[in-house]
């Protein structure tokens, strides 16, 4: 169970001193722009999907801008720089550098959602350019075959890629541009050529450092949804095992009333003086009928049963031994006090048991999580007879708490849940104003052909 803890209390101690004047306004630009840009490398290691613009899972619109803003300013820089350098430097006409310097740099912008489509454009447009600037290639001329503006690019391109694509496809990015720069290196043209191998280098490090920050929030995202499965699974088992230890809890309720009616129809033709051939046959029957539903009873409970663990051999516990938990849990540290009907009339065994694993874990709840804390245990029954009302509430406690388990190894809310649902009533648990914690049961103790108003668990006074 839960308990609250106190407020903030007034402060006392020594006071933070007061910022200098005109300090403030710059520590608070720097731990904001220390905060987008941390958001701004968690957008560059989380991977999107393919057909998706880059950053398309930003949780801020503005960072979802941000690579179309990049892609654009590179275009808007490279693009003249380009035209002006091939037309000046490497004596290409001007319709040609033009359209030249508009393939190597407009498909940037494509890069955004489609990076390798838009590196096949640039790496076409890349050679285009170095056999178009071959006659620049001379001693003491121009670098050749990447211009400058086309090493930029490439390397802004290969940061897109490198975002996006699996390992594989880097590698062959790699290996293409390595063997473009290589055939014209071993061109016969005599050249400063180093650029070629500079944008090698380069580009298997930028392919290198982005690929690593995308494998890096891949592994990040599957280990999340691994975290998320496995938090599913574990609940999901944690229902099946409570299912199961009610199951063979319920074993016990169901072998007694099939244990009486099979002796019932065996006795019948010894009590029952002047009965038929036919009806001795009949009890004959019911009495094989029962003996054989006992056998595969114990059967299915041979499968519930987890491997190594044995039957219980007690009787079932009931609301009769209540008032043990209660005074168990006063051993413990827990002022408790109980208070039960004396006209609950007669039972059923299932709502028996389930009424006293319900009062049972929401004792062992206040004992492991807010010990000392004041606590009631009411069972009462309708005014009508039909309904059994369990209650359980507990205080808020001094001492440290900790939050109530609902799921895990313990049973807890999910066991009484399911002990509620198989009885075809409800439960009503969660924290109080004050801080401290209620469980409220409603099962019925008799079924009726016409359905009861609902009636709401009071705490008792």
């Amino acid at each position: 169970m839960t308990t609250s803890t106190g407020g903030p209390g007034p402060r006392t101690g020594h006071q933070r001193p007061a910022p200098a004047p005109g300090s403030s306004p710059p520590r608070a630009l720097h731990r904001a722009l220390g905060v987008q840009v941390a958001a701004l490398c968690r957008s560059l290691a989380t991977p999107t999907d393919p057909g998706r613009p880059l950053f398309g899972d930003a949780p801020g619109p503005w960072r979802r801008w941000v690579p179309y803003a990049v892609a654009l300013a590179a275009v808007s820089s490279l693009l003249p720089v380009t035209i002006v350098m091939l037309m000046e430097d490497y004596g290409v006409g001007g319709q040609m550098a033009a359209a030249l310097a508009t393939a190597q740099a407009a498909p940037l912008v494509l890069a955004v959602t489609r990076p390798l489509q838009a590196w096949w454009i640039v790496a076409v447009a890349d050679v285009l350019g170095a056999v178009a600037s071959l006659g620049a290639a001379a001693p003491g001329g121009p670098v050749w075959p990447w211009t400058p503006p086309v090493v930029v690019g490439y390397l802004v391109l290969m940061a897109a890629v490198g975002l996006r694509e699996p390992p594989r496809t880097l590698v062959a990015v790699w290996l293409a541009t390595g063997a473009a720069g290589l055939a014209f290196v071993l061109a016969p043209v005599d050249a400063d050529r180093g650029v070629a191998v500079s944008l090698f280098v380069l580009t298997g490090v930028v392919l290198l450092v982005v690929g690593s920050l995308r494998e890096r929030g891949e592994a990040r995202r599957r280990l999340t949804e691994q975290e998320n499965v496995s938090e599913a699974e574990r609940a999901r088992r944690t229902l099946l095992e409570e299912r199961a230890r009610i199951a063979r809890e319920l074993h016990d309720v169901v072998a007694h009333h099939m244990s009486v009616i099979t002796v019932q129809a065996e006795s019948a033709p010894y009590r029952i003086t002047g009965l038929p051939e036919a009806a001795r046959k009949e009890f004959t029957a019911i009495a094989g009928s029962a003996r054989e539903s006992l056998t595969e009873m114990r059967r299915l409970l041979s499968v519930l049963r987890s491997e190594g663990a044995e039957g219980e051999r007690a009787p079932q516990p009931g609301l009769d031994r209540v008032q043990q938990l209660v005074e168990a849990a006063v051993r413990a540290g827990v002022p408790a006090e109980s208070s039960l009907s004396a006209d609950l009339g007669a039972v059923p065994q299932a709502v028996d048991v389930s009424a006293y694993r319900i009062v049972q874990e929401a004792l062992a709840n206040v004992v492991r999580h807010a010990p000392g804390a004041p606590t009631r245990v009411s069972v009462t029954a309708s005014a009508s007879g039909r309904w059994l009302t369990v209650l359980v509430v507990n205080g808020s406690a001094d001492g440290a708490t900790s939050p109530l388990e609902s799921t895990g190894t313990g049973h807890g809310l999910v066991g009484m849940r399911e002990r509620v649902r198989l009885t075809g009533g409800t439960l009503d648990a969660g924290p109080l104003p004050d801080g401290g914690f209620r469980v409220a049961a409603r099962m019925p103790l008799r079924d009726a052909e016409t359905p009861e108003a609902p009636e709401t668990p009071e705490d008792p006074e």
